[in-house]
């Protein structure tokens, strides 16, 4: 495979204003929206394990097939609003975009496509035959902490990049700082403290990455 540029982007409160997994449990009524989004921000701040929560938050959801599809709309409906042309100007400039995302394989797949994205590395869920949720794929790296690591390093070994450069709000992301080359901080939607200080760079709208790598 010839020499390329990698650039990984999260995708709840970076290619999109909304967390996924929030606007699943809105569906289920505010009581468990509350719920839910409390594990997620405590996820996100790292003060608790990915995969404390992961799991738990799934099953007070009980999500169907059907609303995957609906999130997948609102992620496009809350698209970041220079993610589509930043995307478009960093593969014409050698970059191979890629989703490394805790979120769900099929809700992001809708806005993979509308940014022009072939690689999506994420959760898959998985459904009955009458679209009843039936647990996630648990071998998914991204669904427990450090896994974003892991995903890096794979990526790493199967393209060979010269650079790799990874942008997101959560300390998941962050964790992936030892293992990229340049780690930048996203903070349009929820500035995460630790995240900010800890950042090479720290970005309010993607196409600010143009001016930085």
């Amino acid at each position: 495979m010839p020499a390329t540029k990698l650039i990984c982007l999260d995708c709840d409160s970076t290619l999109s204003a909304i967390e996924g997994i929030d606007e699943l449990a809105r569906l289920r009524g505010l009581a468990v929206l509350g719920r839910v989004e409390a594990m997620t921000n405590d996820a996100m701040e790292g003060r608790v394990s990915v995969e404390s929560v992961f799991g738990r938050r799934l099953e007070i959801i009980e999500p169907r097939r059907e609303d995957l599809a609906a999130v997948g709309r609102r992620y496009i409906e809350t698209v970041e609003p220079t993610a589509r042309e930043t995307i478009a100007a960093l593969v014409a400039r050698g970059w191979t975009p890629v989703i490394v995302s805790g979120g769900f394989t099929q809700a992001i797949q809708p806005l993979a496509d509308f940014l022009g994205v072939t690689r999506i590395v994420a959760v898959e869920l998985n459904f009955t035959a009458d679209g009843r949720f039936d647990g996630f794929d648990e071998t998914a790296p991204t669904s427990r902490t450090g896994g974003k690591i892991g995903v890096i390093e794979q990526l790493r070994r199967e393209y060979v990049p010269e650079k790799v450069v990874m942008v997101g709000d959560g300390v998941s992301d962050l964790e992936t700082k030892p293992v990229v080359d340049v780690f930048v901080g996203f903070g349009r939607y929820l500035t995460r403290p630790r995240v900010k200080a800890e950042a090479r760079y720290f970005v309010q709208a993607l196409d600010q990455i143009l001016e930085i790598i």
